[in-house]
């Protein structure tokens, strides 16, 4: 068993060692798909799989991380953790489950401190029909120039602007016009993109893959940044279907536990989406039950989260900015996905292992 804290790394490069390792001393089967750019420091950059169980079980738990690449130290952790953890592994495979864990969606994000692409794109807008006019997102299009000023840190003036804006709105409003997503300002904030990226169709690829022969799929993607610090929000990610959020609250939310919310009913921190990562299931994996939540781990308050978004994405609007400046700016990207402690590390880890058991115990009864 390895410890808790000694799960979790400082850096992209770090924590796919530490992945990469973990998965092949439990004799894991291993595939990467590398990224066509290098990490911020060079290394290579890859969606990394590894396989605990049979490639042609009937009952498949994926569990995957850095959809957003920053928030991919919490989840890479997570997953680091139960490639060494043998009770849990012995209760995957009592259950006939196979667990198929997809290291770094985004790896480019992970290494370059970006909760983006590569593309400047929010993986978890993504998943659109691009064949089809795209959604229109009118409440970001009054704020983009607020949201990214010519300057940074925003001078009072738009610090102002945007209070004003909140105090007529609401911040629950503005979280929505901000995070919704948008498909007008390529540069801009939750950018969902004109076509699908790399990891989109890397994806499709590994779900093409290793899913195809699964009956029963069950989903555990890891998140961070919304929510109260250190607790993990279990968010319904299916399509809004009664009898799929029945089962996701069967397995997730039952026994007093923290309950499974929903985007669809306004329970979740969230606000209602489109373009998510999870309408990939569907297409790719039809054949199967597919039951999924988002496991979203609080880290910062959200209007910090935002501003530290803000910042990134004006930092790639600037790439003149001195150093000092942009050391400030990814050091409060990292802050507002990850919470640098041992006390932290250690709630992520017990949630985490927690969600791991219930999936398996509903794949089993399913």
């Amino acid at each position: 068993m390895i410890d808790i804290q000694a799960a979790f790394a400082p850096s992209y490069a770090r924590a796919r060692v530490l992945f990469l390792e973990g998965a092949a001393a439990a004799g894991m089967a291993i595939r990467s798909h590398n990224h066509p750019l290098p990490g911020r420091d060079g290394e290579t950059l890859a969606m990394d799989l590894a396989l605990d169980g049979s490639p042609d079980a009937e009952r498949l738990l994926i569990v995957s991380s850095a959809c957003h690449g920053a928030e991919g130290f919490c989840g890479s952790g997570v997953q680091v953790y139960a490639t060494h953890d043998q009770a849990w592994r012995q209760h995957a495979r009592e259950a006939g489950v196979a667990v198929l864990y997809i290291h770094a969606l985004n790896p480019y994000g992970f290494s370059h401190l970006r909760r983006v692409t590569n593309e400047n794109v929010d993986l978890n807008r993504n998943f659109q029909d691009f064949s089809q006019p795209l959604p229109v997102n009118t409440a970001y299009a009054g704020l983009h120039d607020l949201l990214l000023p010519p300057e940074w840190p925003p001078g009072p003036d738009n610090a102002a602007a945007i209070d004003s804006w909140i105090a007529l709105h609401g911040e629950t409003a503005y979280q929505a016009a901000v995070s919704q997503g948008q498909h007008a300002f390529a540069d801009g904030l939750f950018f969902g993109g004109t076509a699908p990226t790399w990891s989109n169709q890397t994806l499709r690829q590994v779900l093409r893959n290793h899913a195809q022969l699964a009956r029963h799929i069950a989903w555990i993607d890891l998140h961070t940044g919304l929510g109260p610090c250190g607790v993990g929000e279990r968010i319904f990610a299916c399509r809004d279907d009664a009898a799929a959020l029945q089962r996701a609250r069967a397995w997730w939310g039952s026994n007093g536990e923290t309950p499974v919310t929903s985007i669809y009913d306004g329970s979740s921190t969230s606000a209602l989406l489109t373009g998510l990562m999870w309408g990939a299931m569907y297409e790719e994996c039809p054949q199967a039950e597919y039951t999924g939540i988002a496991l979203e781990y609080g880290t910062v308050p959200i209007m910090e989260v935002i501003n530290a978004l803000r910042g990134d994405h004006w930092l790639n609007r600037h790439p003149e900015a001195p150093a000092a400046l942009r050391a400030a700016i990814h050091q409060r990207m990292k802050d507002a996905f990850y919470v640098d402690t041992d006390a932290w590390r250690t709630q992520i880890v017990g949630q985490g292992r927690q969600a791991l058991f219930q999936a398996v115990d509903g794949l089993a009864s399913a």
